[in-house]
């Protein structure tokens, strides 16, 4: 994808030490969600991730060095020079990048992104599955349940609602970099109904009062599994749109499970049913 404008001013050659910095100023605000909304851009830090971006060819805006943090300084600017012109690589002291970084023990590499928007009606039902949340609330559900979903293969996660943001901080670095891996849509819970009756997809709900055991049912070659928040899971509308509502038993004294956790144990079930059908 070609470089593109933004708000954001662009790096410079020369090495920026002061956190006070106005460009240093700009990448602490993409921390909050509102300025990331207004800008359209996000941040990313950390040697993995952002190297992942860069082989995937991600919509880079600028990378940013912090020279005396990285294990490898010349090797690391090397290998991002063959994928990024050097104009787009801002170059900071240790004091500087220490003042934006959300690490205990910062790496020294970060980048600024574009976000990639996508609309439900330009995803295609490829994959046996995909995943619709309701009102999830926390950041590192979100990031683990994007974890899960790539290791079982679920390319489409579908946020409803009034769902967390996908590009915070917490959510990139919970993904542990499937944040790449998986198509994040944002719908209403209208849109996603359109959506399901295009395209013929039976949806499976999840709820602690459902009748039905989860591990007791054969689930679609193509469906949509929907969960939902952390606090109220499904209100009773989502439930009467489901054509299957299913439940993790429980024998000790909690009524409930981590939304991230019951998101793994049903999708793994759904996962190694296809497997033996395989």
């Amino acid at each position: 994808m070609p470089y593109q404008q933004s708000s954001l001013q662009k790096p410079g050659c020369v090495l920026i030490t002061s956190p006070s910095n106005p460009q240093i100023k700009q990448l602490r605000k993409l921390q909050q969600r509102k300025y990331r909304n207004d800008t359209g851009l996000f941040f990313l830090e950390g040697p993995r991730h952002v190297l992942q971006a860069i082989d995937l060819k991600e919509p880079i805006e600028y990378i940013v060095l912090a020279p005396s943090l990285l294990a490898d300084p010349n090797g690391m600017k090397e290998r991002i020079l063959k994928h990024v012109s050097e104009e787009r690589i801002l170059e900071v002291s240790e004091e500087t990048f220490k003042s934006f970084s959300s690490k205990d023990g910062p790496k020294g590499i970060a980048a600024v992104l574009t976000q990639r928007k996508l609309s439900i009606s330009e995803i295609v039902t490829s994959g046996w599955c995909c995943v619709a949340l309701s009102s999830v609330a926390n950041p590192g559900n979100l990031g683990t349940i994007l974890r899960t979903c790539d290791a079982v293969g679920v390319s489409t996660v579908i946020l409803l609602d009034h769902s967390v943001d996908p590009y915070d901080p917490i959510t990139l670095r919970a993904s542990m970099g499937a944040f790449f891996n998986v198509k994040l849509i944002t719908a209403s819970f209208e849109e996603l109904l359109v959506w399901k009756q295009i395209n013929q997809l039976p949806m499976i709900g999840t709820s602690d009062h459902a009748d039905l055991d989860y591990h007791h049912i054969r689930y679609p070659e193509k469906c949509i599994l929907l969960m939902g928040s952390e606090r109220e899971g499904l209100n009773e509308e989502h439930e009467k749109q489901c054509d299957q509502m299913v439940s993790i038993p429980m024998r000790g004294q909690m009524d409930s499970l981590n939304l991230a956790v019951a998101a793994s144990i049903v999708l793994y079930e759904m996962y190694n049913q296809i497997r033996d059908v395989s």
